[in-house]
C-alpha cells in the first residue's frame, strides 16, 4: 500500500515539474520571440511612443524664366500646429486659441480633439499672433517653421506657374507637371517625451534632414511675358470681349516664349479667385477655329499639287455643295481671283473647293499629320486633345467646312504648333514650356530638353511658297493692321462663329495668327480676343494691330534688325506717294478718320455701317490726293450710275483747277506739258469707270497748240 502511494506522488511530482518546466519553456520561447525575434518591432513601438516625429518640409525648387529671373521660391514662415494628445483642457484652449489667431473656436476646438498626432492650426500667421501663442503657453501647442511658396511677379505668367496647397504640393501648372521634381524629400525632427507625454529637456532628440527640391528653368521671357500680358489686358477691355490669350513660340525651336490670359490673378492669394480665371483656357480648352485654319488646308493642298499660287478662282458669293450653299463672308463673293488673292480675301468657298479637291482621306491625313486630334505633347497637365470628326461623319458638306474652319475643333497652341511648322521649312516640333531641370541651387543643370522633331508635314518648297502667301496676306489683304514697321509679317486672320446650341449664335471669336521675319523667323504667335463686344468683331480689325505691337515689341527685344524700308513690302517713296490704308470691315466714322489722317480723298457709295469693300485695294501705292471708293453695300458696287462717271470738259482751266474737278468725281490725271488745257483723252461725255485716268495736254498761255 505505502508502495502505491509513493508511486502516485512520484507520478504527480513528475507531472508537476513537467508542467513547471513547459510553462518555463513557454516563457522562454515567448521571452526569445520577443527579445529576439520581435526586438526590431518592439523597439520601434517603444521609440514611438517616447519619440514625437514633427514632419519638417523641404524648400520646393525654384522656378526661373529662360534669362534665370526668379518667378517663384520658396521660403521659411512660421506656422502654429498642436499634438492633440498633448492638450489637457481642449474646449478652453480652443478658445484662448481662437482668440489669439483669430479663428472660429469651434473649428479649432474640432481639430484639437482629432485622433492625429500632429494637425496644423494656423499657416503664414501674423507677428502678433505667434507671439500670442508663445506668451500663453498652451501645452501641446508649438511655433514651427514651414516652407511656403512665393510668386515674386505677382500675376505675370500665373496661369503657366500654376499654384500648391499648404502642404507643399503642386495643384494646377507647372507647379503640378513637375510636382515630383520641385517638392523635394521631406525630413523630420523628433524629440523623447516622457510616460504621460511630457517633453524631456535633455533627451534624445533626432533630426532627418529634409532634400529640396530641384529648380527649374523655363522657355519663357519675362520681358516677352509683361508685353503679352500688357497687350492682351489692353485688348480685351478696349473690345469688351469675355477673356482673351496670346501665345508666342520661337518656331525653329517649339519653345514657348510667352503665354498670356486675360483675366488673371496672383498666385500668392490663389483663394480670392474664382477657379474659372485660373483655368488655363487656351492649352485645356478647345475651340472652332474659323479662318485661321485655312493655313491648314492650303499646305495640304499645296503639298498634293491640287493649287498654286496663281490658280484661278471664281467666287459668286457661294459654294453649293449637296444640298446646302455655303456662302462667303463677302455677299456677292470675290468674283475672279488668284489663289493668292483668295488668301488675302479669306474666301470661304475657295477653301471649301481645295478640301473637296484633296478629298477625305487625303485631308484627314494632313490634319493628323499637322497633329489636330491628338496632344501637342506640351508639358502642362490637362492638356486637351481637339476634335476631328469620325471618318464616318465626314460628308462632302462637312469636308468642305472643314476646309474653312468650321466643324472642327483645335486648341490655340495645336494651330500655333502648325504654323510654325510652316515657318521652319515644314518641321512639326513639340512645344515646350521647360528648358532645364537644375539642381536646388540653381547652379547644376541635371537635364538639358533639346528641341524635338515629331514628324515632316510639308517639303521646304511647299512651305516656302505658303508662307509667301501669307506675306501678301497681311501685306495686301485682310491682315493688313499685322503689318510691323520694318519687318516682313507673314499670317492669317480669323474671325469664327460659336457654336451655341447646335447653331451658330452671333458670339465670335476675332484671331490672328502670324510670325516674322518672312525670311528668317524668330517669332511665331497667336492673339484670341473671345466674344468680343465692340461695333467691329473681325480679327483682322481688332486682333491684327496688337499681334502687330506685341510681336513688334519682341523681335526689338530680341535684338532682330529691322529690314532696310521698303524691303518685304510696298513703301510709299517720299511725299509724292501714298500707301493705300485698309480700311475693310471699319465701321464709317473710324473709315473716314482712318482717310482723315492720309493724303487721300474719298468717295462714299452705297448705303450701311461698314465698309465691304474699297478701291484702290490696301497695301497700293498712290498718288497723294488719289479717291478712295468706299463702298456700303453691294449694290452700289454694281450699279453703273455710282460706278461710272462722265468726263466733263477740262478745256481752259489750269492744272490745279483740272486736279480738283477730276479728284472730286473720283478720276485719276495724267498730265503732259504746263499751262492750261488744251485737250484731253478721252473727250468730254465719256463714260469712265470710277478711279480710271484722264490723260489732259497743257500749253502756255499765248500758244494755240499743244506741242
Amino acid at each position: 500500500m505505502q508502495g502505491l502511494n509513493r508511486l502516485v506522488i512520484r507520478k504527480r511530482t513528475t507531472l508537476l515539474l513537467l508542467g513547471i518546466f513547459g510553462i518555463m519553456g513557454v516563457l522562454i520561447g515567448r521571452l526569445f520571440f520577443i527579445q529576439g525575434i520581435k526586438a526590431g518591432y518592439y523597439q520601434k513601438i517603444a521609440e514611438e511612443q517616447r519619440l514625437r516625429d514633427i514632419r519638417v518640409e523641404p524648400m520646393r525648387g525654384t522656378i526661373f524664366d529662360r534669362n534665370l529671373n526668379t518667378l517663384a521660391f520658396s521660403f521659411d514662415t512660421e506656422s502654429i500646429y498642436a499634438i492633440p494628445y498633448q492638450v489637457k483642457n481642449p474646449k478652453a484652449d480652443a478658445e484662448v486659441i481662437a482668440e489669439k489667431l483669430k479663428l472660429s473656436v469651434n473649428d479649432v476646438y474640432n481639430r484639437l480633439i482629432k485622433k492625429t498626432s500632429f494637425v496644423w492650426l494656423k499657416m503664414k500667421p501674423l507677428p502678433e499672433e505667434v507671439q500670442g501663442i508663445m506668451e500663453a503657453r498652451i501645452p501641446g501647442v508649438e511655433v514651427a517653421q514651414k516652407a511656403q511658396r512665393f510668386y515674386l511677379r505677382g500675376s505675370l505668367a500665373a496661369h503657366l506657374l500654376g499654384i500648391t496647397g499648404i502642404d507643399n504640393q503642386g495643384l494646377e501648372g507647372i507647379e503640378n507637371y513637375y510636382d515630383q521634381y520641385l517638392r523635394g524629400i521631406p525630413g523630420s525632427e523628433q524629440a523623447e517625451y516622457d510616460s504621460r507625454g511630457n517633453y524631456i529637456p535633455l533627451g534624445e532628440r533626432r533630426f532627418i534632414q529634409a532634400q529640396n527640391g530641384y529648380s527649374l528653368v523655363l522657355t519663357i521671357d519675362q520681358v516677352i511675358q509683361y508685353i503679352a500680358e500688357r497687350e492682351i489686358e489692353k485688348a480685351v477691355l478696349e473690345n469688351g470681349a469675355k477673356r482673351g490669350a496670346v501665345i508666342l513660340m520661337d518656331p525653329m525651336t517649339g519653345e514657348i516664349l510667352a503665354l498670356a490670359n486675360y483675366p488673371t490673378f496672383d498666385p500668392n492669394h490663389y483663394a480670392s479667385y474664382p477657379s474659372a480665371v485660373r483655368r488655363n483656357w487656351v492649352l485645356v480648352d478647345q475651340f472652332e477655329p474659323g479662318s485661321t485654319f485655312k493655313i491648314v488646308t492650303a499646305a495640304a493642298a499645296m503639298e498634293e499639287g491640287v493649287v498654286h499660287r496663281s490658280s484661278q478662282f471664281f467666287d459668286p458669293g457661294f459654294l453649293v455643295v449637296e444640298d446646302r450653299r455655303l456662302r462667303c463672308w463677302r455677299a456677292g463673293g470675290h468674283g475672279s481671283q488668284t489663289f493668292t488673292e483668295a488668301v488675302e480675301n479669306s474666301c470661304n468657298p475657295v477653301f471649301s473647293t481645295l478640301a473637296l479637291r484633296l478629298g477625305t482621306d487625303k485631308f484627314l491625313h494632313y490634319l493628323e499629320a499637322f497633329g489636330f486630334g491628338q496632344q501637342t505633347g506640351v508639358d502642362f497637365p490637362g492638356e486637351a486633345k481637339g476634335i476631328i470628326p469620325p471618318r464616318s461623319r465626314i460628308k462632302n458638306v462637312e469636308l468642305a467646312t472643314i476646309g474653312f474652319g468650321q466643324g472642327i475643333s483645335v486648341t490655340p497652341l495645336q494651330l500655333l504648333n502648325a504654323l510654325s511648322a510652316v515657318a521652319n521649312g515644314g518641321e512639326l516640333l513639340q512645344p515646350r514650356l521647360v528648358k532645364e531641370i537644375r539642381s536646388s541651387d540653381g547652379k547644376e543643370v541635371l537635364n538639358r530638353f533639346e528641341p524635338k522633331k515629331i514628324r515632316r508635314v510639308l517639303s521646304e518648297k511647299t512651305a516656302a511658297e505658303l508662307s509667301l502667301i501669307l506675306q501678301s496676306a497681311v501685306e495686301n489683304g485682310s491682315g493688313n493692321r499685322a503689318r510691323i514697321e520694318g519687318y516682313s509679317v507673314a499670317g492669317k486672320t480669323g474671325t469664327a462663329q460659336k457654336p451655341q446650341g447646335g447653331i451658330y449664335g452671333q458670339e465670335r471669336i476675332a484671331s490672328f495668327i502670324g510670325f516674322a521675319p518672312v525670311e528668317a523667323p524668330r517669332v511665331a504667335g497667336i492673339i484670341i480676343l473671345d466674344e468680343p463686344q465692340g461695333p467691329v468683331k473681325y480679327g483682322g480689325v481688332i486682333a491684327a494691330p496688337f499681334f502687330s505691337t506685341i510681336v513688334g515689341e519682341t523681335l526689338k527685344y530680341l535684338g532682330v534688325k529691322p529690314q532696310r524700308k521698303g524691303e518685304g513690302m510696298e513703301q510709299p517713296s517720299g511725299e509724292s506717294s501714298v500707301v493705300v490704308p485698309n480700311i475693310l470691315r471699319l465701321p464709317r466714322a473710324e473709315a473716314l478718320r482712318i482717310l482723315g489722317q492720309t493724303n487721300l480723298t474719298y468717295r462714299e457709295l452705297g448705303t450701311g455701317e461698314y465698309v465691304i469693300a474699297q478701291s484702290p485695294k490696301a497695301g497700293v501705292t498712290v498718288k497723294p490726293k488719289t479717291t478712295i471708293l468706299l463702298y456700303y453695300d453691294e449694290a452700289s458696287r454694281y450699279r453703273k450710275e455710282l460706278s461710272t462717271v462722265l468726263v466733263p470738259d477740262l478745256t481752259g482751266l489750269s492744272l490745279p483747277e483740272v486736279e480738283k474737278r477730276l479728284t472730286e468725281m473720283g478720276l485719276q490725271l495724267a498730265t503732259n506739258g504746263s499751262g492750261i488745257a488744251m485737250r484731253q483723252n478721252p473727250a468730254p461725255g465719256s463714260r469712265l469707270t470710277i478711279g480710271a485716268t484722264v490723260t489732259v495736254y497743257f500749253v502756255e498761255a499765248g500758244k494755240t497748240k499743244v506741242e
